[in-house]
């Protein structure tokens, strides 16, 4: 076996049982995560945690729609996108609505516990239930909108490598909108961004809540919350910043398929994509 070669069966491997765990243990936690928000009345008349428990709900549906079938291909061989047009379509679409509402419920989360903790009480009115349902309801009817050209040109598309079908996107310009402007920006450098400078604010008014007069019931609360949203936060970080880097590097790096740089650099692609699964696997109440 050359050097190559063994780099695509670490590869292949590394994905398949990685994956497989990522996928379990992401829809088992996403669930605990549902029953306990669901379970207390506090969270549930709290803005941030619904906005929690919409995420636990979005994160199995992209789970389900992208983990499971690519695991599927790699155990089984069994690749759906190619057997039907409308799966294809379907398939991808429900990736990138869940997906981008997701990432959409930690930013507003995140942004949520800033004004909850605000030392401002005309910030904190805007923290309340009635607000986060109309954000969430605006959040989804936007991202629907927004996926509709994706079932435009998502179809099958003849590779020119290896002579056979795949479900890819057919036209060039919103190929490389979806390259740049979805994946680099709205489902992996913006959300960064905006949970870490949030995140460190709310962090900051946490941290000042002992010199407040605040009813010891809601400080806990805040504080519990704040903690929940700093760790997916910080968790966030670790894993979406090494996907950007690498997918960035994958776009830049023009090597032969079959080279030794390109296996390399598929299997840096692979252990990284993995890693962003865990965003939607890993519970916030970890």
């Amino acid at each position: 076996m050359s050097s190559t070669q063994y780099l695509n069966f670490i590869s292949t491997q590394f994905s398949a049982y990685v994956g497989i765990i990522t996928l379990v243990a992401g829809v088992i936690g996403n669930i605990l995560d549902i029953i306990v928000f669901l379970s207390l009345k506090t969270f549930r008349e709290n803005s941030c945690a619904f906005y929690l428990t919409a995420m636990a709900f979005l994160n199995i549906g992209q789970l389900i729609s992208s983990l499971f079938p690519r695991i599927m291909n790699l155990w089984f061989a069994i690749d759906w996108s190619v057997a039907s047009l409308a799966y294809c379509k379907i398939r991808t679409y429900i990736f990138q609505v869940c997906s981008l509402i997701s990432f959409t419920c930690i930013c507003l989360a995140t942004i949520d516990q800033f004004l909850a903790t605000s030392s401002k009480p005309h910030w904190q009115r805007f923290c309340n239930i009635k607000i986060a349902y109309r954000l969430f309801t605006i959040a989804f009817v936007i991202w629907i909108l927004h996926g509709i050209p994706t079932l435009i040109y998502q179809t099958f598309v003849l590779s020119s490598v290896t002579g056979n079908y795949s479900c890819a996107i057919s036209d060039s310009t919103f190929q490389g909108y979806y390259t740049y402007g979805y994946v680099l920006v709205l489902i992996s450098t913006l959300p960064v961004l905006v949970t870490a400078v949030f995140g460190l604010l709310a962090y900051h008014n946490v941290s000042q809540l002992a010199y407040r007069t605040v009813p010891l019931v809601r400080r806990e609360l805040d504080k519990q919350l704040t903690v929940m949203v700093l760790v997916e936060v910080l968790f966030n970080f670790c894993v979406l910043i090494p996907y950007i880097v690498v997918y960035m590097t994958y776009l830049g790096v023009n090597a032969n398929r079959n080279s030794y740089i390109y296996a390399q650099i598929q299997l840096a692609r692979n252990v990284t994509l993995t890693f962003y699964y865990w965003y939607f696997a890993v519970s916030e109440d970890h």
